[in-house]
């Protein structure tokens, strides 16, 4: 999402829809960051509404971000059709959505007992495509998102954890990290897609043409992807410039 944020000017306002706890810092932007969720939030410029019925005229944003969200949404044709009416014809969207035929998204319904999920993705191609016809912003890029199941630390829980995650001992990290280097060497020896956990996808306008290379190296504690060379390497390790945390390393396809 970050290169249609940072590109844009201190006039702009940016729209994150389904944003429960918000998709960005707000603070380190100069635009007006307007936060929309059904259930009630905290934040400063917060409006509690449905996204199939935004109340927000016409061309109102440069930007959407709906980070995570879609798969939430019951009429999502209704709520896209509405993105489409209060984006600015040259203005810009985000979408990230799980792949649910994948190990992660399977797991998380499973220990969440569908975790809101009413919208099961399983193409890339057929979401591009619905997104365009439906909101009329053009597709400009696709990106494969790896799993470092953040999700499931500690650290990030917000609630009481599920029950069922007595599985990979209630989610503590070193369990994490290395649950996430043998998914990730399972796809390395074997070709499959153990670590994959959905796509990020870009319409309209970016600011910059985004990177579509996959998303291999994911922090376990704060979820930030990274490419091979921004990482700080240790032997057999690298820390996640962003929070510090120590993740193994495997090399990855185009990483």
């Amino acid at each position: 999402m970050y290169e249609i944020l940072r590109h844009l000017p201190a006039s702009a306002r940016v729209l994150d829809i389904g944003c429960r706890f918000g998709s960005f810092d707000a603070s380190e932007f100069p635009f007006t960051t307007v936060r929309l969720d059904l259930e009630p939030g905290r934040f400063v410029n917060f409006v509690q509404a449905d996204a199939a019925a935004l109340p927000f005229p016409a061309h109102s944003f440069d930007a959407v971000i709906a980070n995570h969200s879609l798969e939430h949404f019951a009429e999502l044709d209704r709520a896209l059709a509405e993105i489409g009416r209060v984006v600015k014809p040259a203005g810009a969207l985000f979408v990230a959505v799980p792949d649910a035929s994948t190990f992660t998204d399977r797991l998380y319904r499973w220990l969440s007992r569908g975790g809101g999920h009413v919208n099961a993705f399983v193409s890339p191609d057929a979401l591009a495509c619905r997104i365009e016809r439906v909101t009329s912003l053009p597709h400009v890029g696709t990106r494969v998102l790896h799993t470092s199941l953040s999700f499931l630390n500690p650290r990030n829980r917000t609630a009481p954890a599920p029950r069922r995650l007595w599985i990979l001992a209630g989610g503590r990290e070193p369990v994490l990290v290395g649950l996430n280097f043998f998914l990730r060497l399972a796809d390395r020896l074997f070709g499959t897609r153990w670590s994959v956990y959905g796509w990020a996808l870009w319409f309209g306008r970016p600011g910059e043409l985004p990177d579509t290379r996959p998303a291999w190296h994911v922090c376990v504690r704060c979820g930030a992807g990274h490419s091979t060379g921004s990482l700080i390497r240790r032997p057999l390790r690298w820390l996640c410039p962003a929070c510090g945390a120590a993740n193994l390393f495997l090399s990855g396809p185009q990483s």
